[in-house]
């Protein structure tokens, strides 16, 4: 017995229909012919109906808009829809760039890399891309095989292509993939030329894509484009060994590329560096789309690097590196004695009794920028707003400059004069002359020379924080996180919380609240709020730009003697984090979570 459908239900359904008739992909024809017979055609009972409601919901959402490049590019679920990752909304894309460089390049041949990871259906959409560009008249180059976006951003610039594409979603659940675009050769000059887009090029592009009314008119060619050999991977791997100084090697280290796509790159860059004792994770080392052993492929959720932790303590390593499973962002993990001591009563094997933890990227971003700037004799170290105040006292110090930029790399890799940048979200750049973006592996690979050679030395990574420390004071960074199922409450919240600020954070009082929507320090408006205590506390609270959470980032300042011990210093952090853990309780209560 079908139900009545209002007006503008109705019209919905035939937006659908025009969609099937248009998506040259049958999983998703089918899938959204499925989802229109449960709407038209549920049975007379409560439980049908429900289901006949819900799938109006959800063709309700597909149908809500379509994707709009975000912090990181496109980001979505595989799904039938304009507001869905699919070879629709890919081959629109992917014709929207093309006419974007023909405008760009008028007269010329524009020259476009395209590279992929191992999510569910990334091979067909760089396929799809390759078909689509090469019609519209570009020389179009496919990486040969599933591999790190590093590898696609250093090719972007080793083959001086105008544009690079990297199908990928990073860190996000297995239901979803995504699509990066980057600008170079002769589109984008100076700081810009090989990072992703940022405004107006997005624009631009989405205004192209808007164009494009018909997915199954646009243009594919059969051929004609080109399958890169392993020339390109070898190259980089060779560039990236060449960023490691000669000195120890006695180091081992346990790998897990988490399912994704870096494990091989990250062996081969350590091996040709020196490393020896490698040991990888095995249930997590081949690429595969479903993550089975993790239930968010993300080195920042709980339990993520898990697997890795046990087999540090078993085979007693020194060192743990996780990457994401495209391999930009690196996470690392090390023996804390103050985790140790805290954890006595800990099961004897456990990583806790033997004292690991994972850095916080704030921790890496400041090691990474302390080791690049003692090397560095001009240029500037950058990192985003919601980042470490610290990165610009490592700078200060070394008279380098400093950028506070925007959240996200297309942001941090446009600082003039860049030498370093980071965002805490775990990705670093460590040689923008190669990529011009995070990259994981040639950040593992300075992490386990640092390591190394503090090893030689009788020290540690954790000495080498507390010196940081000493030095520069201490900067404690947490996070706090909703995920919202209604993303309509995204925008409340924030709103909530402009309207009715915390007065005090941690028992001291609020002292400055800065909308940055209003456009703040020279960058431009986005969507986020700082606070200011009177002891330094600050608090940035954002939606995320490439999940359904809103996040705030945390951070407590207190003073360290340069002289201090390690159990002075081990005062001063205990209680920096009880500070920490009741901003964290204030903010919740702000957030209303």
């Amino acid at each position: 017995m079908a139900i009545e459908l209002n007006e503008e239900e109705q019209i919905l359904l035939e937006d659908a229909r025009r969609w099937i008739a248009d998506d040259p992909e049958k999983v998703t024809r089918e899938e959204l012919t499925r989802l229109i017979k449960v709407i038209e055609n549920p049975e007379n009972t409560s439980e049908s109906k429900g289901r006949s409601s819900a799938a109006l919901g959800d063709l309700k959402d597909r149908f809500s808009g379509t994707l709009q490049f975000g912090t990181a590019g496109l980001r979505g679920a595989i799904e039938a829809g304009p507001n869905r990752m699919n070879r629709s909304v890919v081959i629109k894309a992917a014709a929207g760039i093309g006419a974007f460089l023909n405008e760009a390049l008028p007269g010329q041949t524009p020259k476009v890399v395209i590279g992929y990871d191992a999510r569910h259906f990334s091979r067909a959409f760089a396929l799809d891309s390759a078909a689509v560009l090469t019609a519209a008249g570009a020389d179009v180059f496919v990486l040969p095989g599933a591999l790190p976006t590093p590898v696609l951003a250093f090719a972007l610039k080793h083959l001086d292509a105008d544009a690079g594409i990297m199908v990928t979603a990073s860190h996000n659940p297995p239901k979803d993939n995504g699509y990066k675009v980057y600008l170079g050769g002769r589109v984008v000059e100076g700081d810009g030329k090989g990072a992703q887009i940022v405004p107006p090029y997005d624009g631009q592009i989405a205004r192209h894509i808007a164009a494009v009314h018909s997915v199954r008119e646009t243009p594919r060619a059969h051929d004609g484009w080109t399958i890169l050999g392993h020339d390109v991977l070898e190259t980089y791997v060779n560039d990236v060994v060449a960023l490691s100084e000669p000195g120890p090697r006695d180091l081992s280290i346990v790998l897990t590329p988490l399912h994704g796509v870096g494990g091989a790159v990250v062996d081969k860059v350590l091996a040709h560096a020196g490393f020896s004792e490698l040991m990888s994770v095995e249930e997590q080392y081949e690429p595969d789309p479903d993550f089975p052993t993790v239930s968010f492929p993300n080195p920042e959720e709980p339990g993520a690097i898990d697997l890795a932790l046990e087999y540090a303590v078993r085979g007693n390593a020194d060192l743990v590196i996780a990457n994401d499973p495209d391999a930009d962002r690196c996470a690392v993990a090390v023996k804390d004695p103050r985790i140790a001591a805290a954890n006595t009563e800990a099961p004897a094997k456990s990583p806790a009794r033997a004292g690991w933890r994972m850095l916080h990227g704030d921790e890496v971003g400041a090691l990474l920028g302390e080791y690049v700037a003692e090397r560095a004799d001009e240029g500037a170290l950058a990192n985003s707003i919601v980042s470490s105040r610290l990165l610009s006292r490592i700078a200060e110090a070394h008279g380098l400059g400093y950028a506070s930029t925007l959240t996200g790399f297309k942001w941090i890799s446009r600082a003039p004069n860049l030498v370093f940048g980071y965002e805490e979200a775990l990705g670093y750049c460590v040689a923008p002359e190669l990529v011009r973006d995070k990259d994981g592996i040639s950040a593992a690979l300075i992490v386990a020379q640092l390591a190394a050679q503090l090893k030689a030395d009788g020290r540690s990574i954790i000495d080498y924080l507390d010196d940081l420390a000493r030095q520069h004071g201490l900067h404690l960074t947490d996070q706090l996180s909703a995920r919202f199922s209604d993303l309509s409450q995204i925008p409340a919240t924030m709103a909530r919380l402009r309207g009715a600020p915390p007065a005090t954070l941690a028992g001291s009082a609020v002292t400055q609240v800065v909308d940055l929507s209003d456009g703040v320090d020279g960058l431009p408006p986005t969507d986020g709020l700082r606070l200011l205590t009177e002891d330094g506390t600050r608090v940035i609270v954002r939606p995320s730009g490439t999940e359904p959470k809103v996040k705030c980032y945390m951070e407590v300042l207190a003073d360290v003697e340069p002289d201090a011990s390690f159990d002075a210093l081990t005062e001063v952090r205990v209680s920096a984090r009880e500070r920490m853990q009741q901003v964290r309780a204030d903010m919740a209560g702000a957030l209303g979570i």
